[in-house]
């Protein structure tokens, strides 16, 4: 199968279907923010804070789905801050949990490789009792920070990948 770019950035990416969900939502205080830097890369970076119960920012991207059973990993060529993230997908928009897992940044530009297969289902902080992702179609991703503390963060996207 020839792989699927999910999202290329560059200096005329239109990234207004890109959008940033804050614990604001359920009171608390962080504060994400997204654009496109000099050189084209998407660039999501904020503050988290734990006050009012809060401690997350997250970025999330709706498309038309995408049929992924030949499909077994998403890769994410990104540029982080040394922090650990969650990466997030959702076989359907309007399901209220996601499947997810957890990534290492480093402050050099990486490749990281998602399993799909691996993907743990999670309802607002909680694992729940459902299988793993069922590799059928996907229509949102996501990146979560929210590592129960108060920072600063920054994460650069250069690219999002199916394969």
């Amino acid at each position: 199968m020839n792989p699927i770019i999910i999202f290329d950035f560059n200096t005329l990416s239109n990234i207004s279907k890109w959008v940033i969900v804050d614990d604001v939502v359920m009171g608390g205080k962080s504060n994400g923010t997204f654009k496109l830097d000099i050189d084209g890369n998407g660039v999501f970076e904020g503050n988290i804070s734990l006050e009012n119960n809060g401690g997350f920012s997250l970025l999330k991207y709706q498309f038309k789905k995408i049929a992924v059973l030949n499909y077994k990993q998403i890769k994410l060529r990104i540029k982080g801050d040394g922090k650990r993230y969650q990466f997030r997908v959702k076989s359907n928009q309007n399901n209220q949990h996601s499947y997810i897992s957890f990534f290492n940044t480093t402050t050099n530009w990486q490749t990281v490789t998602i399993e799909l297969a691996d993907l743990i289902p999670y309802y607002r902080g909680k694992k729940l009792n459902l299988p793993y992702f069922p590799c059928k179609e996907l229509d949102e991703i996501g990146v979560l920070l929210g590592n129960n503390k108060n920072e600063d963060f920054k994460l650069k996207i250069d690219s999002i990948v199916l394969v």
